[in-house]
């Protein structure tokens, strides 16, 4: 999926606040609910690795676990789409430790 390199890319060009924060090491899964895929990997040196696809929903908890519309995707990754309005509309669904979370806003 050309989106997954499109959104690493862009994590591995941060600068500041936000380098540090892409620059996490967490296990990540996004899990494309129209779809019924979900794309598991690392966030590492400021990218994200997928180490596998698979059929419905994450078989494990990821430390930072993402679920929205493959359109929402796309529109997230082509800048179209607001991060933040995202996940506060509800078209983005969120779920990490308070300590990720913390480090994971400065991408927002």
């Amino acid at each position: 999926m050309p989106a997954r390199g499109t959104l690493s890319d862009s994590l591995r060009r941060a600068e500041g606040d936000v380098r540090a924060a892409a620059a996490m090491d967490r296990s990540v899964s996004c899990h494309v609910t129209d779809l019924g895929v979900t794309f598991a990997g690392r966030l590492t040196g400021g990218r994200i690795e997928v180490h596998e696809t698979l059929e419905g929903p994450p078989r494990e908890r990821a430390q930072v676990r993402l679920a929205m519309k493959g359109d929402d995707l796309l529109a997230l990754v082509d800048g179209e789409l607001h991060f933040a309005r995202a996940w506060g509309s509800g078209r983005v669904k969120l779920e990490a430790g308070l300590r990720d979370l913390l480090h994971l806003r400065k991408l927002l």
